[in-house]
């Protein structure tokens, strides 16, 4: 797990080593909490304490995102539609 910016976290984003749509939505995510000053996460799906789980659950939907514990992307992250998510 990698945390960046201020506390709390309000951004989780489940990774997995060598996905291309991951560094992606990793970079977005980035940006857009960067801009807004907003705390994020990227957690290795295959490495969390919880994987077993994580993978059953969103395994085929990496990369995932989630703001404020609850799911907003999988796949590709929009940055208006996060920004938006993040300014309510």
């Amino acid at each position: 797990m990698t945390r960046h910016g201020p506390e709390p976290v309000r951004v989780r984003v489940l990774t997995r080593v060598g996905c291309h749509l991951c560094e992606t939505a990793e970079q977005v995510v980035a940006t857009v909490c960067a801009e807004q000053g907003v705390g994020w996460e990227a957690v290795d799906i295959d490495r969390a304490p919880d994987a077993d789980d994580l993978l059953d659950e969103h395994g085929e939907e990496i990369p995932v995102t989630f703001v404020d514990g609850v799911l907003h992307d999988y796949w590709r992250v929009d940055p208006s539609r996060l920004a938006a998510a993040l300014g309510r």
